[in-house]
């Protein structure tokens, strides 16, 4: 069903994900797909509407299987919808199911769709093993050699080391940092301790759990069953509920040895996972007999320095999206930010609350607010609940919805850094609020 009217409203009408588990446990048989069907499939049945209701189809990932590189098409067949359903793709780093999501929205708003499926998906158990050019040049020449004489002679020269596969680095192509270097670099540059982070991480533990014993996580959770046993999974197993500032305390640098801060408890784990929204028109919700949650009023994509500032754009992206709305980091009630790293979220929260910051580099007279984390990720974040890069953005849009409806909020704002110094902000408004 397609519309004509640009002045839509962009509607969540429902959003749900599987459970995220760190990378090389549960769901190191499966591949991407395997995880984007579950998470389509689950999220039409709990919304109740047909498959062949949804006008299109906008995934996100970032490693991709080269068997199912457009792994929104390949999910979305196999999920049922119709094959006359479009299905496309987009990778942006952490925040391309965010992207995926704007896509859809901006399908909405011009009338091309009215009812539109968003999100993202990340299988790092299933990361395609990378070859040295060199060895990738001798394997496409092999295709055109005769026999096994002519096999050895096409590798000739070719040392043992270059023939064995490696993980592709977390790092940046343009700068070949990784993130965890440049999150030590940005945590140094703001003042922001060991400690500090270390009190950051155990922070998203304990309110992960706490949300969990709460049933909070159960509202945006899809069971899903493993093949061959069927093996139903129902919670994360991210978050750690046992931990404290002395084991934390105890975990090593894990980038900049002896002397840096960030560690592998005060980061986002690597993690499996795939989340999506059904977007709508009021017309579809009503058609569908479905309850709008929430409106997205608006949202920005930012760009900066990937070299001094990569994962600093929140820092920019907020105070951008807030402006152009007329409001201030007091008129939110929810507060939803990606945790890459204890460090980076901290050094972003302390650039929005710092004088020099606000008046050299936003052009502000001073801060751009007193910040508080009252209201900032209450129910865990990417350090706790995991980080599939593909699909974060599609669990920060469900959460911060969720939230709006648990402590009877008004507005939320959701935002992520990315590969590239980029980063997103969205606004969303509690539906009849």
């Amino acid at each position: 069903m397609t519309g004509t009217h640009s002045s839509n409203r962009v509607l969540l009408l429902e959003g749900a994900r599987t459970p995220f588990r760190r990378s090389g446990t549960d769901y190191l048989d499966l591949i991407s797909y395997d995880l984007a069907r579950s998470v389509i499939r689950g999220l039409l049945h709990r919304a109740g509407v047909p498959a062949g209701s949804i006008d299109n189809v906008i995934m996100g990932t970032v490693v991709q299987n080269a068997s199912t590189s457009n792994v929104a098409r390949d999910a979305a067949l196999a999920a049922g919808l119709p094959v006359s359903t479009p299905a496309h793709t987009v990778t942006l780093a952490c925040i391309s199911a965010n992207r995926a999501i704007a896509d859809a929205s901006l399908s909405i708003m011009a009338g091309r769709s009215e009812l539109a499926l968003a999100g993202g998906v990340e299988l790092l158990s299933d990361v395609p093993p990378v070859f040295a050019k060199e060895t990738r040049k001798r394997l496409f020449t092999a295709q055109k050699a005769k026999g096994p004489v002519g096999m050895l002679s096409n590798f000739r020269g070719v040392g043992l080391k270059q023939l064995l596969p490696k993980a592709p680095p977390i790092a940046e192509f343009t700068t070949g940092e990784t993130m965890g270097r440049s999150a030590d670099r940005l945590a140094a540059r703001f003042g922001v301790s060991r400690g500090e982070q270390d009190a950051y991480a155990l922070r998203s533990h304990e309110l992960a759990a706490a949300a969990d014993a709460a049933g909070h996580l159960a509202r945006e959770m899809l069971p899903t069953a493993l093949p061959p046993r069927f093996e139903l999974l129902e919670r994360d197993n991210t978050w750690r509920a046992d931990t404290s500032l002395e084991k934390l305390a105890q975990l090593k640098p894990a980038f900049v040895r002896p002397f840096g801060t960030v560690t592998a408890g005060n980061s986002s784990p690597l993690t499996d996972g795939a989340a999506a929204v059904l977007l709508g028109t009021e017309r579809a919700a009503g058609e569908a007999g479905l309850t709008p949650r929430a409106v997205i009023r608006d949202w920005v994509f930012t760009a900066g320095d990937p070299g001094d500032e990569l994962l600093l754009g929140p820092a920019r992206a907020v105070p951008e999206l807030l402006a152009r709305n007329g409001l201030s980091w007091s008129d939110l009630d929810v507060i939803e930010i990606h945790e890459a790293f204890a460090g980076q979220v901290l050094a972003v929260l302390a650039a929005l609350g710092s004088d020099s910051f606000g008046r050299d580099e936003l052009g502000l007279a001073g801060r751009f607010a007193e910040i508080s984390l009252d209201n900032v990720n209450l129910w865990g974040g990417s350090i706790s609940l995991g980080h599939p890069f593909g699909a974060t953005g599609a669990r920060l849009l469900n959460t911060a919805a969720n939230r709006l409806e648990a402590e009877d909020g008004q507005l939320a704002l959701i935002t992520a850094c990315a590969a590239g110094g980029q980063a997103h902000a969205m606004l969303i408004e509690r539906s009849g609020s």
